[in-house]
């Protein structure tokens, strides 16, 4: 048996294509050369290219997900999704894979657009009995009340984009006035937003992923915003403090897993997932899942997977073995 060819799919159509790129490069260097022979495959509005060692670029082809490697075609025997946003996490090219018959770490194309969309993910889990904030939604062209709104979620609330990684466009409204403005700015990022309670507690992250059949929910990590809440500043600008693993009790760390397990399970997930949750009053409130969640050295499921005593190698190399059949 020769190496089986990986494709390290990274980039996006979104806001957050060089968070997704840094991710690639972590799994590409990560991965284990013995095993695998990795392809970095950049998916970029202005094209999809196999991008070699020396730079050069060869485009990939869309009718079989095949490429030039400078002496022969590619086809990858499975592809490491590291695509943060759209087309990559919200089941454009789950399903494009899937058509093709090429195995891939992310989840079905299904659960991936599911989970992409905030408001449709909680009308699901709320029905299962899942905690989350009270939410209200708008559309963009629908009519805004916002005695209406504020009677539901009440003061302070967050009104976000319901469809946008990585905290683009979210404001926290403390007082009547600033929600018109939270509004219009939400809408810059999507036509769709939520508006929900501001949840007062502890947010937590935790990290599920499949072993085969077996689930694992990871360690769990704390986090602590410098700024009002966790906003793009306090993810990727330092502005905040991951703590891991998180300084709350046991029986709190075995009721986070074990909700995140269950929304793993709920929602059909595959592969890695990363749940965010805030502990009010020692219950945990669902905030929100990542199918695809970032994997450069520092983002948070690197560091529960060290955490938990595996290497990116291992930790990686258990994604790809998941649908390497």
């Amino acid at each position: 048996m020769g190496k089986k060819r990986i494709a390290v799919a990274m980039g996006g159509y979104s806001s957050e294509f060089e968070i997704s790129i840094n991710s690639g490069d972590v799994v590409c260097n990560a991965l284990d050369k013995n095993k695998y022979e990795v392809y970095p495959v950049h998916i970029l509005e202005e094209g999809w290219y196999f991008v070699a060692n020396n730079g050069t670029k060869h485009p990939v082809n869309r009718a079989d997900f095949s490429f030039d490697n400078g002496t022969e075609t590619i086809r990858p025997d499975a592809i490491f999704n590291t695509i943060h946003g759209t087309p990559g996490e919200d089941g454009y090219l789950q399903a494009y894979w899937e058509l093709l018959k090429i195995p891939h770490t992310s989840t079905d194309y299904y659960s991936a657009a599911l989970s992409f969309n905030k408001r449709d993910c909680l009308s699901v889990l709320k029905n299962f009995g899942i905690r989350a904030a009270n939410s209200y939604y708008i559309n963009k062209g629908g009519e805004i009340n916002v005695e209406e709104i504020v009677k539901k979620t009440g003061l302070p609330c967050f009104v976000k984009p319901n469809r946008s990684g990585s905290s683009f466009g979210i404001s926290k409204v403390n007082e009547m006035d600033g929600m018109m403005p939270a509004i219009e700015k939400a809408f810059t990022e999507d036509t769709e937003i939520i508006i929900e309670t501001a949840l007062v507690g502890t947010e937590v992250s935790v990290g599920v992923y499949n072993k085969g059949e077996e689930i694992i929910a990871l360690p769990i990590t704390e986090i602590v915003s410098e700024n009002e809440f966790f906003d793009y500043e306090a993810k990727y600008l330092g502005k905040s403090q991951e703590i891991t693993p998180a300084r709350i009790s046991e029986e709190e760390t075995e009721m986070v897993q074990k909700e995140a397990v269950r929304i793993y399970k709920l929602l059909n997930m595959k592969g890695i997932t990363r749940s965010e949750f805030i502990l009010e009053k020692g219950k945990p409130y669902f905030l929100e899942i990542n199918t695809n969640p970032g994997l450069s050295t520092e983002s948070i499921v690197p560091k529960q997977a060290r955490e938990a005593g595996m290497t990116l190698t291992e930790f990686f190399d258990i994604l790809i073995q998941n649908v390497l059949k």
